[in-house]
């Protein structure tokens, strides 16, 4: 580690290893990585995507990748629970910054986030990003589509997002957008946490909030793994997955949903699939309380990038019963 004080982020030479900041002090990165877009020998690249023009409720997610990596904070300096091992010693890790787009030109958007996307996964560099709302999941699944083929979807969320495609700039109709074009493989895709109605599936495997509930995480977790088998794995995570008692800050709320805890533990379970890349989106910093909704989101994130790097190998020694 640099004998430099502060702003690691900044100065240092290295993608690997722990830096100690002021709590509340230094550069603000997400975990403290690196800022850095030269991905040589990089693992992942944490970018973020600040856009929240599809939204059909309340707006504010633009805001969402700063939150999330203010929040990221905490989790920067000790070892990751529940896996027993730093993180930052088995997985090279980089804050790229945000994608550059333009609002006012919406017909701009997806062609500038597909090839910001794309400009990273074809270094074999795979990808965290942070939202925004979550149409822009829809050219971040068409990037990964083009390396890796039909990509399985795991999708945590209240919504559907298959709802009627009209051809515009939407948050909810986005995935039956991705299935008709043949990006989202949908008979190997799952959606949990739904608790809005569509009339139709779109071939997708649901297990909405209250069925997670009533069977729980193993039960849901075989579904997921089940049906996903080897195929390559994307997931997309809308924080109003979770209840908004765990996460207000989000345009739009659903009561019913899961907690954080059943959360995480369906995240952790989906060790041994073949997770290509990730999304963390429709955080919306105005509406959260004591940014309980960002440290979740935060937290998704990190032990994200703890399944990569079991996926690497990295093992740890677990302490207590978990």
């Amino acid at each position: 580690m640099s004998d430099k004080k502060g702003d690691f982020a900044f100065k240092t030479k290295d993608t690997m290893g722990m830096y100690h900041e002021m709590t509340y002090g230094g550069a603000l990165s997400f975990l403290r990585r690196k800022y850095s877009q030269d991905l040589n020998g990089v693992d992942v690249a944490v970018s973020g995507v600040p856009f929240d023009n599809a939204v059909t409720y309340r707006p504010g997610c633009r805001l969402g990748p700063r939150a999330i990596r203010q929040a990221s904070v905490q989790l920067a300096e000790l070892d990751a629970f529940p896996f027993g091992f730093n993180l930052f010693e088995n997985l090279s890790i980089v804050d790229y910054g945000d994608c550059h787009l333009d609002p006012h030109h919406p017909e701009t958007i997806v062609k500038a986030i597909q090839d910001h996307a794309s400009k990273i996964i074809s270094q074999d560099t795979k990808m965290l990003t942070f939202g925004g709302d979550h149409f822009v999941s829809y050219p971040l699944i068409k990037s990964h589509a083009e390396k890796y083929g039909p990509v399985t979807l795991i999708q945590f969320d209240a919504h559907c997002d298959t709802w009627e495609d009209t051809g515009g700039m939407d948050h909810g109709s986005m995935f039956a957008r991705a299935v008709s074009e043949g990006v989202i493989d949908a008979s190997k895709s799952t959606q949990i946490g739904l608790r809005t109605y569509n009339n139709s599936d779109h071939g997708f495997e649901i297990l909405t909030s209250p069925w997670v509930h009533r069977n729980g995480i193993d039960a849901a977790l075989e579904v997921i793994k089940n049906r996903a088998g080897d195929s390559p794995v994307y997931i997309s995570w809308d924080i109003d997955g979770f209840d908004p008692s765990y996460a207000p800050g989000t345009g739009t709320p659903v009561v019913g949903g899961l907690a954080t805890w059943q959360g995480l533990e369906l995240l952790r379970g989906l060790e041994g699939l073949d997770l290509i890349g990730m999304d963390i989106v429709e955080v919306s910093p105005a509406y959260d309380v004591s940014e309980i909704t960002a440290i979740a989101a935060a937290t998704i994130g990190h032990d994200f990038l703890c399944l990569l790097a079991k996926q690497k190998g990295a093992k740890g020694n677990i302490i207590g019963r978990i």
